[in-house]
């Protein structure tokens, strides 16, 4: 008989019917992540411009929730590149500004794509919250299940939680270079095909950090509802990549952003050697020193 696959930790992930039913408990905090990027395929030196979902937030939103916006409220300012992660301290004191505090349950969800809450709920796993779920198929679920939304601007008071840092998670472009030709090591990129092929010069120098296997990160989720796939597809899908768990595994994408979904499914399977390199091929393609891959002669 076919062993049934689960996921290692289901209470990072809850449904739109679990929270609905706890619409009102003053131990959730829930935080709407949307953020959009503005693709400039005729500008390799900016790959996109980044685009608040505040708007889209203030006329509709999951009653209850505030906003979060990842690129003014939790990436570092003076960073040529759009989401570097902020230091371990001032990252946690900005959430904890945004009211995460660690006598609540947070929910995190976006609008478009579920990429958004991972990053999210990785920041907060480097700094020990692991009080967090991620809501399976966020807003446009909760809208497809018929559940009230409400409009304007609900803030949450500031709070505290003790931190516990981990720091080795997001890694910069010096731990993916000794990576390349360390057989210990796994490079997945979860861009799109194309670019990962060097067909799409989105990032400047097309293609890929050399050795790296591809899965793009929407693989992962079911086209027709944004929800989680199951753990067997995942699972499946994963075997199908000859990726392997004894394997530390560092994800790459774009900006650290889609990189984050691969890494939550990996973790959910039980993979626990994980890695994020923070600024992916925003940094990595724009620094010529550094070697790249390509399908395309």
């Amino acid at each position: 008989m076919e062993k049934t696959v689960k996921w290692k930790y289901p209470q990072f992930i809850v449904s739109c019917d679990w929270l609905n039913e706890r619409q009102n408990d003053k131990g959730i905090r829930i935080y709407d992540c949307s953020t959009y990027l503005a693709y400039k395929d005729d500008d390799p030196t900016t790959p996109y411009d980044v685009i608040s979902g505040l708007s889209e937030y203030q006329n509709s939103h999951i009653p209850n929730s505030a906003f979060i916006d990842i690129q003014r409220h939790l990436s570092k300012q003076n960073s040529q590149y759009s989401f570097t992660l902020q230091s371990l301290p001032e990252l946690k004191k900005n959430f904890e500004a945004l009211g995460i505090g660690e006598q609540y349950h947070i929910i995190l969800y976006s609008r478009n794509g579920a990429q958004w809450a991972t990053r999210v709920w990785w920041m907060l796993y480097v700094l020990g919250v692991e009080r967090v779920s991620i809501l399976d198929g966020g807003y446009n679920e909760w809208v497809r299940s018929g559940f009230e939304i409400t409009t304007g601007i609900n803030k949450f008071e500031p709070s505290t939680f003790k931190p516990a840092f981990k720091e080795h998670i997001f890694v910069e472009k010096e731990s993916v270079l000794k990576a390349i030709n360390d057989n210990s090591c796994i490079l997945l990129n979860s861009l799109t095909r194309d670019i990962h092929s060097g067909e799409n010069p989105r990032y400047g120098r097309c293609g890929r950090i050399p050795k790296s296997l591809n899965i793009p990160f929407h693989d992962f989720l079911d086209t027709k509802t944004g929800k989680l796939k199951s753990p067997k597809e995942a699972l499946d899908l994963i075997t199908e990549n000859n990726i392997h768990s004894k394997k530390k595994i560092i994800n790459y994408c774009g900006g650290g952003i889609a990189a984050t979904l691969d890494a939550f499914v990996l973790l959910q399977l039980g993979f626990e050697n994980l890695e994020i390199y923070d600024n992916s091929m925003s940094e990595w393609a724009k620094d010529k020193t550094l070697p790249i891959e390509t399908d395309v002669s």
